[in-house]
């Protein structure tokens, strides 16, 4: 909530994504990519990995293709059938890139909070408070 029960901003909320983007602006990965990422290291699979992310199969699959491609390494391993079945696991660099995209994550959330608390604080002021 940014404001209090009845103020104009109460229903209004400040939203921010952080995206790895080449130097032309050209997006390698956003929120859903990285989440994709979090769920193949939690599931050991990239089926199941899709489908914690409602998404296809093909479209997780293709979608790991492509960020793999613009990076130049790859970032999943995927490992056939067999006896023990198949999985998929994050590369070394894969698991470099998560954990470091994690942390970056949980320091913004901790900074945007004060930062939104204060922002909505400063225009959320009555009229009479503004002057002073």
């Amino acid at each position: 909530m940014a404001g209090p029960k009845g103020s104009k901003y109460y229903n209004v909320f400040l939203k921010y994504q952080i995206n790895l983007e080449t130097i032309d602006n050209e997006k390698i990965l956003d929120w859903e990519g990285f989440g994709l990422l979090n769920e193949i290291r939690e599931t050991g699979l990239l089926s199941s990995a899709a489908a914690g992310m409602n998404m296809s199969y093909r479209k997780a699959w293709g979608m790991i293709r492509e960020v793999e491609e613009k990076l130049g390494f790859n970032l999943v391993e995927k490992h056939r059938g067999g006896s023990e079945g198949g999985h998929t696991e994050l590369t070394q660099e894969g698991i470099e890139l998560i954990n470091a995209y994690n942390e970056l994550t949980d320091q913004f959330n901790k900074s945007m909070k004060e930062i939104t608390r204060k922002f909505f604080w400063s225009i959320n002021k009555r009229p009479d408070e503004k002057a002073k």
